[in-house]
């Protein structure tokens, strides 16, 4: 959903949730705290804001109702993704030597057993879910590595808890696993809100760094870099003052401890540390998402867009300027560039190719790979 614009289906929830003796507080564009748009919230990361919160305590439970009924919307989709407990077709890949419980890390389903079944000689790729997804959200695209025999595992944690917290259980995982393998090659690659977790992770002066010596390569993907600017409200001090201090604990309740740290404000964006010296390179790909499009109705009509950020949400000069940095800019929508919403991921498997991080496939495998995708993807 467009960071700042809702979908018609919340704008009909909101209008019923302020009608009819509030829908009048939304026609006053005077108030330096109200948005040009005439229904003055919007979401970002299940965020909600509302300009100029008067303080009447009718008023303030109107808010709150719609924070929860936005807060419902989720993240980058308008629902939580059903579960994925399907194993992975590991017949491509090496035989295991490892059987691993490791706090965090698992296998990308969503079945309740999470050992990992790993080849300790063998790179391995972590994969970092975004907000209001899980571990099976990535397990199609653990299946592609698994085509082209590579091992994946994925990362799970509490959207909601704070960023620089979910980095250090990331951390600690890493460390773990590290400590099992013989090859020291690791790929990690963030999908959205897990691109900052994956980055903060992989910097050189966080208070719990990266301890086990390891050969990383870093890849972002439609990641918010530069804060979410739907989010800006809850750091505004004008915000806070003129609601009493209440902008604080409401966007607390609907985004979590995280509330701050995606705001442009927070020191987590605007000071992002340096990538280790273990970290090779940092693929970091930003998806245009104008005009993209997740749903369609049956008569072929957009119900429901692609956009979650926009472009200048993705580019920050402290972690753009890095030499390390390869910026890749796609067309892409927010969950299109990753396989959701029964789209193939081939822009996103083509960039993984041509920059070594997924295997090239065998020209004689193409067809095999086309099937699989089709499968997997678009239900053929």
């Amino acid at each position: 959903m467009r960071a700042g614009i809702l979908t018609p289906s919340a704008r009909i929830k909101i209008r019923e949730l302020l009608k009819p003796d509030h829908s009048a507080l939304l026609k006053y564009p005077e108030n330096p705290l109200l948005d040009p748009d005439p229904l003055i919230c919007s979401i970002t990361f299940g965020m909600a804001h509302c300009g100029g919160l008067p303080v009447s305590g009718d008023w303030l439970w109107k808010v709150l109702a719609v924070a929860f009924v936005l807060s419902a919307t989720g993240c980058a989709s308008t629902t939580k993704l059903p579960p994925e407990p399907e194993h992975i077709d590991s017949s491509a890949l090496p035989p295991a030597d490892l059987a691993l419980n490791i706090p965090g890390l698992g296998p990308c389903t969503d079945n309740p057993d999470r050992t990992l079944h790993l080849d300790s000689t063998q790179p391995v790729v972590v994969l970092v879910h975004g907000c209001l997804a899980s571990a099976g959200g990535f397990r199609s695209l653990a299946q592609v590595f698994a085509f082209h025999g590579q091992q994946s595992v994925c990362f799970s944690y509490d959207d909601r808890d704070s960023l620089t917290d979910s980095a250090t259980q990331l951390v600690t995982a890493l460390d773990e696993l590290a400590g099992h393998l013989q090859s020291r090659q690791m790929v990690v690659i963030g999908h959205s809100q897990g691109g900052l977790v994956a980055r903060n992770a992989l910097t050189a002066e966080r208070k719990q760094p990266l301890a086990a010596e390891l050969d990383l390569r870093l890849v972002s993907i439609s990641t918010p870099f530069a804060g979410i600017a739907a989010a800006d409200h809850c750091a505004s001090t004008l915000a806070r003052t003129i609601s009493l201090g209440l902008t604080v604990p409401i966007c607390k309740l609907i985004s979590g401890d995280k509330w701050y740290e995606i705001t442009s404000a927070s020191d987590f964006i605007r000071t992002p540390g340096n990538l280790s010296g273990q970290v090779e390179d940092f693929i970091k790909i930003a998806t245009d998402e104008r005009d993209s499009c997740r749903r369609y109705n049956d008569a072929g009509r957009c119900i429901e867009d692609d956009y979650v950020f926009s472009i200048e949400e993705q580019y920050y000069p402290a972690v753009d300027n890095s030499p390390r940095v390869i910026p890749v800019e796609v067309k892409a929508g927010h969950a299109a560039i990753v396989g959701k919403g029964g789209t193939t991921p081939d822009k996103l498997i083509a960039i993984l190719q041509e920059l070594r991080i997924l295997r090239a496939t065998p020209p004689a495998q193409a067809g095999a790979l086309d099937t699989l995708l089709g499968m997997l993807y678009r239900g053929d």
